[in-house]
């Protein structure tokens, strides 16, 4: 199915300005305007008929739901929020920040056409949320992955990937037996998608590799040295640790600091966080980069090419890479 990036890459133009050139929102020169028309008219595109009938009742306002939750952090939810609204306002939206956690909130903002379009947050692998989401006339998007999305967006990291990236880093540097010490009690217990994911891909890559490899829920706070005491107590023989916590990680890595000066402990740790929050941590072997502002950014573009009228792919998961420690 042709898309409006198809059409945007054929008139060498950005999608954006092929969104403006069908909205009529922001004056496109005569030029560009023909190119682009030429473009469409090639590969035979033709806007999405609801995405018509939006542009005449557009109130210009993106709804984002992004409940602050149990054992959400909130630096991280920040920066995603950032980047959507950065790139919508790229693209002449505003943003209505929602802050209800069940569908009540989603279900107010469309029907009452406050909003043009919805993206939802903090998604369980199970989220009650998506049946009103799928029921909405308001084109929506998904920051995150679940099991029964059906035919909704979804825009998210990689973390399945990053489990198993971190377990290869791990094992190329001969582990054997190694930790992933995660998300709060609660997030993991809510099914949270992330948090999911991630194990998921830790212990299918462990089990790949023949290692033995344990989860370990944590709080985000400096409790969390206790869930690093009793990993240790428990097997002394581990010596990798991977990091997915943001509010544990200070504690975590101070922690396995002096067990290591001791002799004890695991030495080599690998942590999954935005640059920022890994480069202010002392200990740290290597970070896998969570590009929390890219992912907002990702998300919303997403969603604009569905208010243009494109018909993007069903899933857009950002690829995890590994980044150099500058320690602080």
């Amino acid at each position: 199915m042709t898309t409006i990036a198809d059409v945007a890459r054929e008139a060498g133009v950005s999608i954006s300005t092929v969104s403006y050139v069908m909205s009529g929102k922001r004056t496109i020169s005569q030029e560009t305007r023909e190119r682009v028309e030429q473009a469409m008219a090639r590969l035979d595109y033709s806007p999405h008929a609801g995405a018509r009938s939006l542009a005449s009742r557009s109130t210009q306002v993106i709804g984002l739901q992004a409940p602050l939750r149990a054992g959400v952090d909130v630096h991280v939810v920040m920066q995603i929020v950032a980047g959507v609204v950065r790139e919508a306002r790229l693209h002449e939206y505003d943003v209505l920040l929602l802050t209800s956690d069940d569908a009540s909130g989603l279900e107010r903002a469309a029907r009452a056409s406050k909003v043009d379009a919805l993206l939802m947050m903090d998604v369980e692998s199970d989220d009650p949320r998506i049946a009103t989401l799928s029921a909405l006339s308001a084109p929506s998007v998904l920051i995150g992955l679940p099991t029964g999305a059906g035919e909704l967006t979804c825009v998210d990291f990689d973390f399945q990937a990053a489990g198993a990236l971190a377990v290869e880093r791990l094992a190329a540097r001969g582990h054997r037996r190694i930790a992933l010490i995660g998300s709060p009690p609660e997030v993991v217990s809510r099914h949270t998608s992330y948090a999911d994911r991630l194990a998921r891909g830790f212990l299918d890559a462990c089990a790949a590799h023949g290692i033995e490899g344990t989860v370990h829920p944590c709080p985000s706070t400096a409790e969390a040295t206790a869930v690093v005491d009793e990993i240790v107590a428990a097997d002394p023989a581990i010596t990798g640790v991977f990091v997915h916590n943001e509010g544990a990680l200070p504690h975590v890595s101070a922690r396995l600091a002096r067990l290591a000066a001791r002799g004890e402990g695991p030495s080599d740790v690998i942590a999954l966080c935005p640059v920022d929050v890994a480069r202010a941590v002392h200990g740290l072997t290597e970070a896998i980069d969570l590009p929390a502002e890219e992912l907002g950014s990702a998300a919303a573009r997403v969603l604009n090419e569905i208010l243009a009228g494109g018909a993007p792919d069903r899933v857009h998961l950002l690829a995890p890479r590994v980044v150099p420690i500058v320690e602080p």
